[in-house]
């Protein structure tokens, strides 16, 4: 059985992660696919959960995290094409690129759009009251700035169609210009 594959899409809340995830994992080129939903992970908590965009979830979120990292392995080792889904910054990626060091093929793509089009998105389907999800979006935009190494890792999606998003993340992932590797690593953190 061939190893699958790992796609993490992310960006901030108001991108067209979920959309374009679901998207990519349903016209996946392999036999099988899963779209993940890191989100999902932190809804089986059931008591003493914190909001992870608090800090005083980091080890909440890093619990969770490992949680996902394993499943979303298990599913690759299975022959799958796991699509994930969720916000993972380059803060983020350490647990990501040692599974690199395991022969793990990762690709990270970043969908961004402009501050005022990802408020716009975001508030149409808010889930948090108005000052929060304005708070929220914000400080999530901001987080997905500057880069650095990361920077070639996204795609505008600000004048995009969802079809054109999905043609751009399945035209990044067939020239695998967005897989992760070891050298990443040291560059960030040398």
């Amino acid at each position: 059985m061939k190893q699958g594959r790992i796609i993490i899409i992310t960006g901030s809340p108001g991108t067209g992660k979920s959309t374009i995830a679901s998207i990519v994992a349903n016209e996946s080129n392999f036999s099988k696919s899963v779209h993940m939903h890191t989100d999902d992970f932190y809804h089986y908590i059931q008591k003493g959960a914190i909001a992870p965009y608090l800090p005083e979830s980091e080890e909440q979120n890093v619990i969770v995290i490992e949680a996902f990292l394993e499943s979303a392995k298990r599913f690759a080792r299975g022959g799958y094409d796991v699509i994930i889904d969720g916000i993972v910054g380059p803060w983020f990626l350490k647990p990501w690129l040692n599974i690199v060091q395991d022969n793990y093929e990762v690709h990270y793509i970043i969908l961004k759009a402009t501050k005022e089009e990802t408020m716009k998105r975001a508030m149409n389907r808010t889930k948090l009251d108005e000052n929060t999800n304005i708070e929220l979006v914000n400080a999530m935009w901001e987080q997905f700035v500057n880069l650095g190494i990361y920077e070639s890792s996204i795609i505008d999606t600000t004048n995009h169609s969802i079809e054109q998003s999905v043609s751009a993340v399945k035209a990044v992932i067939e020239k695998k210009s967005s897989i992760l590797t070891i050298r990443c690593d040291t560059k960030r953190h040398s």
